[in-house]
């Protein structure tokens, strides 16, 4: 029972968090465990950095690893995987820089800009601000460690791929969120209809939403639910990886708009309208039973194990992968990532690399697995071990492998600001003071201004 709780929390907070960087200062570089390379002081452009490391590896003493991360009491995703870290090199002390989640982004930046060596290794929070690091010389190139320790960026599904800029790699993926369907069993059992399948189109969901309405008033059971975020049609619209929220042209998301609003014209979803000034939780919504499915991320499953484990509901769920566009394979998905990168002012660059190789590659990723937590990383084994987490549907291991995976917001130092916009269109386009073809005019015209501003 212990175990449960546990691991659930696990799920629920570290998906949740979001990185605050506590005090920096100075600190006491020891000796590296890890054997010293010239690429470290190469990529820091500064013999210092590999004179410090070398000085250290002769000292005996314990070489000092700075690291930000957000919130590190509420959840075990930073302290699980640098506790194995420190395990196997015993020789190094790893010392968080640790702060609340809603200030981490202006700590960072103002260490960085301040050009301190500390933190050597950087949680990015927002995957986007990495551009504003590299495009300030504030983070390290990592192809050269990456060519050297023949690093397989496969293993991360593409999600490595999507966080290049001008072609290199400047972070690797920690871990990631994705979006999967949920589904109440005990609904589906009562209606006599088949659970959802792994390989369904948007258009059959639509037509099993329909099918599991039912009721009426406080009594009526709605097909699925759409929660209020925005990206909860645009996502849909750029799982295909052929757009994205930084594209000039949004027609894209025309389809996607239509549906949401047909749905809930139909009343198959609740209003948005409703769901807006009622302040109406997805959470509620599901565990209530007032839905037989709910898209939504990954995080949920932690929620669900420790709600129904603290006894706020009693029926069995389902989870399975997202619905795809017709000219998409099934387990294509859309979500968000925490990369992980490199002060270009680190004096242990070679120790830093080891670090962000161990947290990022497959031995970091089994320990995340082992506590509950998504890693970027991906294999059968990782797979199995997130299965095995204690209230985790038997039958939901479709739900833990994907075939293709893209970012919901692109890297794009302007993705904030379009990104407000296209929230701002989103109400209007779903509360029926614009349509579709207004609201996506408009996006058009505003995103463009917000890029140029």
């Amino acid at each position: 029972m212990r175990l449960k709780k546990t691991v659930a929390l696990a799920l629920v907070t570290a998906m949740a968090a979001t990185m605050t960087a506590g005090c920096g200062g100075s600190s006491d570089k020891g000796s590296a465990a890890p054997e010293t390379t010239a690429a470290g002081s190469e990529a820091a452009g500064s013999e210092a950095a590999e004179s410090k490391e070398t000085e250290a590896a002769a000292s005996g003493e314990k070489q000092k690893l700075t690291v930000s991360v957000w919130d590190n009491d509420a959840t075990p995703q930073f302290s699980s995987v640098t506790k194995a870290f420190m395990e196997k090199y015993p020789d190094v002390e790893v010392e968080f820089i640790d702060a609340p989640s809603d200030e981490y982004n202006n700590k960072v930046t103002v260490m960085l800009a301040g050009g301190d060596s500390d933190p050597d290794v950087i949680f990015v929070k927002d995957t986007e601000n990495q551009v504003t690091m590299k495009d300030k010389n504030q983070i390290l190139n990592l192809d050269e460690y990456i060519a050297k320790d023949g690093i397989d960026l496969t293993m991360y599904n593409g999600v490595a791929d999507q966080l290049k800029m001008d072609g290199s790699s400047y972070t690797l993926p920690f871990r990631k969120d994705w979006y999967m369907l949920y589904y109440n069993k005990d609904l589906f059992d009562k209606a006599g209809i088949e659970y959802p399948s792994a390989d369904m189109t948007w258009d059959e969901y639509e037509e099993l939403a329909k099918k599991m309405t039912s009721g009426e008033g406080s009594e009526k059971v709605y097909g699925s639910h759409n929660h209020t975020w925005q990206a909860l049609v645009a996502n849909w619209a750029v799982q295909d990886g052929k757009n994205t929220l930084m594209s000039e042209d949004y027609s894209f998301l025309k389809p996607y708009y239509e549906q949401a609003l047909r749905m809930q014209d139909e009343g198959v979803v609740q209003s948005y309208a409703n769901l807006k000034t009622g302040s109406i939780h997805y959470i509620s919504v599901f565990e209530q039973q007032q839905c037989a499915m709910l898209p939504m991320g990954s995080w949920f499953i932690g929620t669900l194990i420790q709600d129904k484990e603290a006894g706020k509901y009693d029926f069995n769920w389902g989870v399975t992968t997202i619905p795809h566009p017709a000219d998409t394979q099934a387990g294509a998905t859309v979500g968000s990532t925490t990369p992980v990168a490199i002060n270009a002012k680190t004096d242990v660059p070679d120790l830093a690399w080891e670090y962000v190789k161990f947290v990022t590659g497959e031995e970091g990723a089994k320990v995340l697995a082992d506590n509950g937590i998504f890693p970027a990383a991906e294999s059968d084994e990782i797979s199995s071990k997130l299965a095995a987490i204690p209230g985790f549907p038997e039958d939901g291991q479709a739900a833990l492998k994907t075939t293709s995976w893209v970012l919901d917001r692109p890297l794009d130092a302007k993705m904030a600001a379009v990104r407000k916009v296209l929230e701002e269109e989103h109400d209007l386009i779903m509360i029926g003071e614009e349509d579709v073809d207004t609201g996506i005019a408009n996006m058009n015209q505003r995103a463009q201004e917000a890029r140029e501003d």
